[in-house]
């Protein structure tokens, strides 16, 4: 880039996007979300994930939701599964019912632990004790393609950046074919990881996860091993209270993280969309990506 061009000026758009929505709760949010992956839609994503919530909470409505996408829309949707709460024989039938429904693709999870457990993950006494169990368990029941969970800054409950790498080739060896990461700020945290994946003869591909700010008070609470850098801080700063400003910022700041990591070679993003399509089309659109006819 000349520094007679703009900043973006010259992206190609040789770019491939995923994107990950939520089920909705309610009627208000059902019409939120059906916006959003109307706006999106015509980006062609790779593909669209819908999460499911702690112990199963959204089992329903997430299967509602991914059916719908199937019937409705011509994206190719992944749905979301965890070992939470269930037993071996209830995610076999869980599995069934969204082979039978045309889905294809499977996040596989360990997931969170529900509320009322303290914080901990116990399995279910005849449930998988771990995601790559789970993944092991899907793809003998269905060849599903099986998306898993990396952590560049590590997972919070990891002995070591070296045991979650194990766990996470465990993961992929057992059959899933990409990893998915945790949001992060840090293109050096990014490219680090990247690095020490590729020592540990992790070959399989894996998207970063953007998280555009939606609120930095949020980001703060979910931020877990994730670094915050000191810019951010002082970016939005008193912006919570200000969406509309807040917003244009976040989807600059986000654009300029994938930029980054675009001039680095990755070609591959995944985008955390909470619901909300404005952000992530802004930043696809700086990227260079423009809708497909």
């Amino acid at each position: 880039m000349t520094p007679a061009q703009p900043l973006f000026a010259d992206m190609p758009g040789d770019i491939a996007v995923s994107f990950e929505f939520f089920p909705p709760k309610s009627e208000k949010m059902e019409e939120q979300l059906w916006q959003a992956i109307g706006t999106l839609a015509p980006l062609a994503p790779a593909f669209v994930s819908v999460t499911y919530g702690a112990g199963g909470s959204t089992r329903e409505r997430t299967h509602a939701t991914v059916a719908r996408i199937i019937k409705e829309t011509p994206l190719v949707p992944a749905a979301h599964l965890t070992c939470v709460a269930a037993s071996k024989a209830e995610i076999a039938e869980i599995a069934d019912q969204y082979w039978e429904a045309g889905v294809r693709h499977i996040v596989a999870l360990r997931g969170d632990p529900p509320p009322d457990s303290g914080g901990r993950f116990v399995p279910h006494p005849e449930g998988y004790a771990s995601a790559a169990q789970l993944v092991a368990g899907l793809k003998a029941r269905h060849d599903f393609e099986i998306s898993v969970a990396a952590y560049p800054e590590v997972h919070p409950e990891a002995a070591s950046a070296e045991a979650d790498l194990d766990n996470l080739k465990r993961k992929l060896d057992a059959g899933a074919t990409r990893a998915i990461s945790q949001f992060f700020f840090s293109t050096d945290a990014w490219f680090r990881f990247l690095d020490k994946a590729l020592a540990a003869r992790i070959s399989a591909p894996i998207l970063p996860g953007i998280m555009p700010v939606t609120s930095f008070s949020a980001i703060r609470r979910m931020s877990g091993n994730t670094e915050i850098p000191a810019w951010m801080e002082s970016m939005f700063e008193g912006l919570d209270e200000r969406p509309g400003p807040r917003t244009l910022v976040a989807a600059v700041a986000a654009a300029d993280l994938c930029q980054r990591l675009y001039t680095g070679g990755v070609r591959d993003f995944h985008f955390y969309t909470l619901n909300k399509a404005e952000q992530a089309y802004a930043i696809c659109h700086l990227l260079g990506l423009r809708p497909k006819p």
